[in-house]
């Protein structure tokens, strides 16, 4: 019996790295699986693991070829994370963007990386710019990087990888990393003039063929020796290339995980803070998306303190009634409210698991509507990922906006979008329909929103 033809999708999201093995011609996922993505302390600085992962990458590969004639692989993954190679492979260890040994530099570096309207890419603390990376380890360790030969995007360094090949693509270097500019689809001044643009492959596009894998990683995992790399895509940026090839301008996706990541397809730019991070996302075409973002899953843990539990009616009616809310931001330095300190407006330790949930949900939605708002954001919305599953934030969301909110059932946008670049945009197909939007949340939540609106200004 013939093994049925499949697509291997690599997703390195910051908390989970999952590999998928997908139908390619039907696009169901066979198989998901998944591993922490963990970051080692020790060393120079906090950096990626990124060792253990190509471990679990291969094993996996080895496995999946017993089950499917795997034909393309395609990696993605989250962004702010940079790879400086040298003729032997890494010259220096992988940042962890949350590290903030780069804020050292910040004020060094602030003159060179232009003004945010060439790059649409906001003043971020930590490592989050990408440009502030580099610039930290070309100081900090000199001798090591000057034995750079390429630079490359996070998703780029997997096909290396896998392949051997050199590629770079727009929606990882337009991801808030100081080195692009948007509306020009050119390297930014920075990157030109520290020499970096030098060292960044070619541009392609996501779904074009970066190279085959390695004959011995051939071998050793048995799949076929043709098996195809494409160039690869940023994680929230595969969540939204479906849409853009199936939907009508305007619309927003909401992409959700340790970050929720607000696309305003036929949105406006005039609107943008970077002061609020906001930014300019880089769409799989080159084209510049108006964004806004917050650590929605990073903070709605630290509300809950990690409690699984599921509100009752009766936990959102005493959270709204009682005006039970967490004020941002429980993220320093990132999201629209990035200059707050997030407090609670009652004792936290009070209240039963289920209100912490209820108020942690409500004010998600909440901070996700000032997202909507700082990019123009109209037309229907749809939500991606692991809040898609949170039946409170969609009805909540949707009383607040006043819009159509509709979830994706199976909340696996990011490895749908990076298997449609096995055939590219051409071979995306019609796809399968949207499920009904949520019905708004049958509380009224005006009051509890205006208050909450009220206390920030």
């Amino acid at each position: 019996m013939s093994l049925p033809a499949c697509t291997v999708v690599l997703d390195i999201g910051k908390t989970n790295a999952k590999l998928a093995l997908v139908d390619a011609g039907t696009r169901a996922i066979v198989e998901i699986r998944t591993t922490a993505n963990e970051v080692l302390r020790e060393g120079l600085y906090p950096h990626f693991d990124t060792d253990r992962l190509w471990s679990w990458i291969v094993a996996g590969l080895k496995d999946y070829a017993a089950k499917g004639r795997i034909g393309c692989i395609s990696t993605t993954t989250h962004g702010a994370a940079v790879a400086v190679l040298g003729p032997d492979g890494l010259v220096l260890p992988i940042l962890d963007y949350e590290y903030n040994g780069p804020d050292s530099v910040a004020e060094a570096y602030r003159p060179l990386r232009g003004a945010f309207w060439e790059t649409l890419s906001p003043d971020l603390p930590a490592g989050l710019n990408a440009g502030r990376q580099i610039y930290w380890l070309e100081e900090t360790f000199p001798s090591a990087f000057g034995r750079a030969t390429a630079i490359l995007m996070y998703p780029q360094y997997w096909v290396w990888r896998l392949t051997g090949a050199l590629a770079a693509e727009p929606t990882s270097l337009g991801c808030h990393s100081d080195l692009w500019n948007p509306e020009a689809g050119t390297f930014s001044r920075l990157a030109e003039d520290r020499g970096w643009a030098k060292l960044i492959p070619p541009v392609t596009r996501p779904w074009e063929t970066a190279g085959t894998i390695r004959p011995a990683l051939a071998a050793k995992t048995g799949l076929p020796e043709d098996c195809r790399v494409v160039a690869g895509i940023h994680d929230s940026n595969a969540s939204l290339l479906p849409h853009i090839l199936r939907r009508k301008s305007p619309f927003t996706v909401l992409s959700t995980g340790t970050w929720l990541i607000t696309f305003a397809i036929g949105g406006s730019m005039s609107n943008l803070d970077p002061a609020r991070d906001c930014l300019a996302n880089v769409d799989a075409f080159g084209r510049p998306v108006p964004s806004a973002r917050f650590m929605a899953g990073r903070e709605f843990e630290r509300l809950t303190e990690g409690s699984k539990a599921e509100p009752s009616e009766a936990d959102i009616r005493s959270v709204v009634e009682k005006s039970v809310m967490a004020m941002p931001s429980f993220a320093p330095g990132t999201g629209p409210y990035a200059f707050l300190d997030g407090h609670w407006t009652v004792d936290p330790e009070t209240l039963t698991a289920g209100e912490r949930v209820a108020a942690a949900s409500l004010y998600c939605a909440l901070v996700a509507s000032t997202c909507m708002q700082l990019t123009s954001s109209a037309g229907p919305v749809i939500v991606e990922g692991p809040l898609s599953r949170s039946a409170l934030f969609l009805g909540a969301l949707a009383a607040i906006t006043g819009r159509p909110v509709t979830a994706r059932a199976d909340a696996t946008g990011t490895t749908e979008g990076a298997a449609l670049l096995a055939d590219g945009p051409e071979g995306a197909g019609p796809g399968a329909p949207d499920a009904a939007p949520v019905p708004p949340l049958d509380i009224d939540l005006s009051a509890y929103a205006a208050a909450w609106r009220a206390a920030l200004d």
